[in-house]
């Protein structure tokens, strides 16, 4: 734990405000209730459900949300107008703990250009809406909006008069995503010696924004600084590029508490299921690289990486992703896949094999893995089933070349196997797969009636594996047979030739039996 005594940071969660201003993001009512109740169960210190002067049904969203929950403190959010603190008045007035928010913008830029104000105005304004504020909520929040670009003389004298007439955190807000770490940290710094009660009676916030994809580290830069509460958003999502991201301020918080020596009061539990219902009510896609909740956070594809993991986790992942509310980690099988790897996979899916056929079926996975991104574990199993066939494979498939053209019947040429020598043919029929099966006919000089085709995906992707089944009467023996491969037609063959070789088979076998 350390000689000195770890600081609690707060997490307010403005994703039902901030994130739902992302285009595309909003969110019903009935949504944002489901939302809010998984927030809860995330166990966030404070909810902005809102900008309750913005509609009736934004009030009446942040009405229904303080009945649904009365865990975390409430917020909505106010210009600095007095009808908007009425609006969050009664948005508000059911909720058992609450908070008003309000913002004025400080920087030159904003004075001059949005507001076209004086310093003197802006001062006048902020402390008379927190005064008015006050009548109502003992609870109030105070930003300084673009506050990272505001000069930092007047940015600490308009701080100062917030906490002077009674707001009870102060919210420094880098609105356009502008600051670097190194700067963001000092300016928190510099706030912090200016007017020493923030982080301590006075709660110091910051609400960084990730224009430069810097709003992680601007956030925690200003922990490291004495900021005790940090504004962000399931997913990172919101205005233009987004909001600091919840899940990743938790991790790198609870991941390097040795450095950071500070802690949050996050369920971490319920992290990913946060950011799977956020991403399904706002259709949202997170990112597949996004660190914590993308699809390959815990994904290992590297033949190195995953011998790695499979030995020791820790040498190459920072987070057991069991807190974060994940089973285990993926080890996704792909072209960089190592032989311990494989052998590991297969011994999970309850496949054992001999050292001859672990050699044969990894030859295999390595040629499937050449034609499509990821094997599943369908297509392992796939791989595993074809290879322990007990079938001779009298016949062997060798190549396939398919030329087909609009207003003309297909062509197939096929090259088989059969003892060490190839022997190929070409024939044209009513489809391609049809072509295929009478050039093999033409090779083998067997020709089957086919009674049954059916053909489905048994992996997920684009590039999914597909299996066909069929059944082909051969004289008064009708016989099945199954194939797979990325490649439909490739797997017809694969099928035909399956129930070939057990024609074969049996006619060997009733060639040698005894009279």
């Amino acid at each position: 734990m350390g000689s000195q005594k770890k600081r609690k940071v707060y997490i307010f969660d403005t994703t039902l405000r901030d994130g739902e201003q992302c285009p595309g993001a909003s969110l019903t009512p009935d949504e944002k209730v489901e939302v809010a109740k998984q927030l809860e169960r995330l166990n966030v210190d404070i909810i902005e459900g809102g900008f309750p002067a913005a509609s009736p049904g934004e009030i009446e969203a942040l009405q229904r949300v303080s009945k649904a929950v009365t865990k975390p403190v409430i917020c909505g959010l106010s210009r600095m107008l007095a009808k908007d603190i009425d609006a969050v008045c009664e948005a508000l007035k059911f909720a058992k703990r609450k908070r008003l928010h309000v913002f004025l913008a400080t920087s030159k830029i904003h004075r001059e250009y949005k507001l076209k104000k004086e310093k003197s105005e802006i001062l006048k304004l902020a402390v008379q809406n927190i005064k008015y504020g006050k009548k109502f909520f003992k609870d109030v929040e105070f930003s300084p909006e673009d506050a990272a670009r505001t000069e930092h003389e007047f940015l600490a004298e308009v701080v100062q008069a917030a906490v002077d007439t009674g707001a009870t955190t102060i919210n420094i807000p880098d609105t356009v995503g502008y600051s670097l770490p190194v700067e963001f940290g000092s300016l928190i710094a510099f706030l912090v010696k200016r007017i020493p009660v923030l982080g301590k009676t006075v709660n110091l916030s910051v609400h960084c924004h990730n224009d430069l994809g810097l709003a992680v580290a601007n956030s925690l830069a200003a922990v490291q600084n004495g900021a005790n509460q940090v504004e962000c958003t399931v997913n990172g999502i919101g205005e233009r590029a987004g909001n600091a991201s919840l899940e990743e301020i938790v991790m790198a918080i609870d991941t390097r508490r040795d450095l950071m020596n500070a802690y949050t009061d996050i369920h971490l539990k319920e992290i990913t299921k946060s950011s799977h219902l956020v991403s399904h009510l706002t259709g949202l896609v997170v990112q597949p690289n996004k660190a914590i909740v993308g699809r390959n956070a815990f994904a290992h594809e590297s033949g190195i990486h995953q011998d790695g993991i499979i030995k020791m986790r820790e040498t190459y992942e920072i987070i057991d992703p069991k807190r974060i509310g994940l089973s285990v980690s993926e080890i996704v099988m792909g072209k960089h896949s190592g032989r311990h790897a494989f052998r590991e996979r297969l011994e999970k899916l309850g496949i054992k094999l001999t050292q001859t056929q672990l050699n044969e079926a990894f030859a295999r996975f390595k040629k499937l893995a050449d034609q499509k991104k990821y094997v599943f574990d369908q297509d392992l199993e796939a791989i595993v089933e074809d290879q322990l066939s007990e079938i001779p494979e009298t016949w062997k498939f060798g190549y396939l070349k398919i030329t087909s053209e609009t207003g003309m019947r297909p062509q197939a040429t096929i090259g088989l196997k059969r003892e060490g020598k190839t022997q190929a043919a070409t024939s044209d029929g009513d489809g391609p797969v049809d072509a295929c099966y009478k050039a093999i006919e033409k090779i083998t000089g067997m020709k089957g009636r086919l009674s049954h085709y059916a053909i489905q995906s048994v992996t997920s992707g684009k590039d999914a594996l597909g299996e066909v089944n069929i059944k082909i009467a051969f004289g008064d023996r009708e016989v099945g047979g199954r194939g797979t491969s990325t490649d439909v037609i490739e797997a017809s063959v694969k099928a035909y030739l399956f129930a070939l070789n057990k024609v074969c088979a049996h006619l060997e076998k009733k060639s040698t039996s005894p009279i």
